[in-house]
């Protein structure tokens, strides 16, 4: 982060988990790993520059697909599309290989005239074949990541897809050499995420979440050095302020850059940068609250009362059962503390969930799971129930 854009490695964090991917640690992810963090602290940036190289440095075949990078496209087709660019890598020895992993030349290579310039599997095909096929091509183990992989549960073909990875899993990990593949999932969202591991008719259950871990002080010292290389020697960062507002923009590389850049250059010669720079942070927080705070100030008192119960769930790191009667209870007993009509039922529910979708603060996955589209929102509703 900086005009240059020097690269912050995390070198250490990328070789630990690789081990636990591999296997080699006592935190064993050889089954899937699932990484969770707000969305821009930096997870697609770690993965392409620090985890990838890792795999390839251990000698593992790495396919990357970004299903938030194409949000209107079927997630099945981009998952799909990332296995054939790789197939696509080794395409001579495509034919050899099919055979021998039993594929009909007509499914998979359309009788040897695929179009290898054009990256989607044939139709027909399915992810465990290719993956199949792309790990006896390349001799290697493939690790399969999936950023934003809670984009697949928005459809049927995306959830069916996620199935039919824990397929091509479960048969290339198989017998004596169980390295065939490994599957490496993040999201923005752990709520969402959460609902590929937590119910038994989801594809990965019994996965656990894992926690991202965001950038620290380290990162704080590194771009505190970096910024201050290009101002004055009399007109310095100190790392306790730009730890301040790290802190205070989420810990977000990009919005991070965004307020350094203002403060500096748009401030000119200021010798109050430190000042500067806790201010903006302070505004840039105060904003994101005055939009939540704006986004409540629409709602009527049942759907409020939903939201809060929902933030309480993603706190606690507790699955949200819209419809059982423990939340019902919770509802209504928030409901009650805003002198309202405890009416929680299944179609007032339904009926509050709706008009939070049409909001776009509360998000539905296909086979019908909730979760509050933006987590940050649960810590501002937690520390506005605080102080009330």
């Amino acid at each position: 982060m900086s005009p240059s854009r020097p690269l912050f490695k995390r070198s250490l964090l990328a070789q630990a988990l690789a081990r636990d991917v591999a296997g080699e640690s006592f935190v064993d992810y050889s089954s899937g790993l699932f990484l969770a963090a707000p969305r821009r602290t930096g997870k697609s940036t770690f993965l392409n520059n620090d985890f990838i190289p890792e795999c390839e440095n251990r000698g593992w075949l790495a396919v990357y697909v970004d299903l938030w990078a194409a949000r209107d496209s079927d997630p099945a087709q981009l998952i799909s599309g990332a296995i054939g660019a790789a197939l696509a890598r080794f395409e001579n020895p495509v034919s050899k290989a099919a055979k021998k992993a039993g594929v009909e030349k007509i499914s998979l290579l359309r009788t040897l005239s695929w179009d290898f310039s054009k990256p989607q599997l044939p139709s027909g095909t399915t992810l465990a074949k290719a993956l199949e096929v792309l790990h006896s091509i390349s001799g290697k183990m493939i690790v399969l990541i999936v950023d934003e992989a809670q984009h697949a549960l928005n459809s049927e073909s995306g959830l069916n897809a996620m199935f039919a990875l824990k397929a091509a899993r479960d048969h290339l990990n198989r017998g004596l050499q169980p390295d065939g593949i490994r599957l490496v999932f993040t999201g923005s969202s752990r709520d969402k995420l959460a609902n590929l591991v937590l119910k038994s008719k989801q594809p990965f259950f019994g996965a656990n979440i894992t926690s991202f871990p965001l950038l620290g002080h380290d990162f704080v010292e590194f771009a505190t050095h970096l910024w201050n290389k290009r101002l004055a020697d009399s007109n310095q960062f100190s790392a306790d302020d730009m730890e301040y507002a790290f802190e205070r923009v989420g810990r977000r590389p990009e919005m991070l850059n965004q307020l350094l850049t203002e403060v500096s250059v748009g401030r000119g010669e200021a010798s109050n940068l430190g000042e500067l720079l806790r201010t903006g942070a302070l505004n840039h927080q105060a904003g994101i609250w005055s939009d939540y705070e704006s986004a409540c100030n629409d709602l009527s008192a049942l759907q409020l009362a939903v939201l809060n119960v929902m933030a309480e769930r993603t706190i606690g790191k507790q699955a949200f059962a819209p419809f059982a009667e423990q939340t019902f209870e919770d509802v209504n007993r928030k409901l009650e503390q805003a002198h309202a009509e405890p009416n929680a039922s299944t179609p007032n529910v339904q009926k509050a969930l709706d008009a939070l979708r049409d909001k776009e603060l509360v998000w539905k996955a296909n086979r019908g799971e909730y979760a509050l589209e933006d987590c940050a929102m649960a810590q501002w509703l937690t520390r506005v129930n605080k102080a009330d």
